[in-house]
C-alpha cells in the first residue's frame, strides 16, 4: 500500500515555493555540469587520459537536465 503524500495542497501552489524550487535550478545546472568536468578532470589526470573529462562534462549536463525535467513534471501533476 503506498504511504499517503504528506504535501498540503495549499503549499505547493504558493508562488514563493514554487520561486524557491525554480531558483534551485539556476544553481543546479551549472553545479552538475562543473561537478561532472571536475570529476572527468581527475580521472584524466589521474589515468594519463585526454577525453574522460569530456565524457564527465557531457555526463554533468546530462545530470542538470534530467533534474530539471524532474522538477518541472513533479510541479506539473
Amino acid at each position: 500500500m503506498p504511504a499517503p503524500e504528506n504535501r498540503d495542497p495549499d503549499k505547493k501552489k504558493n508562488p514563493w515555493v514554487q520561486i524557491s524550487r525554480y531558483s534551485q535550478l539556476a544553481f543546479m545546472l551549472p553545479a552538475a555540469t562543473v561537478a561532472g568536468w571536475l570529476l572527468g578532470s581527475a580521472l584524466d589526470h589521474w589515468l594519463h587520459i585526454t577525453w574522460i573529462s569530456i565524457v564527465g562534462l557531457l555526463l554533468g549536463i546530462a545530470a542538470g537536465f534530467i533534474e530539471l525535467i524532474r522538477t518541472v513534471l513533479r510541479d506539473s501533476s
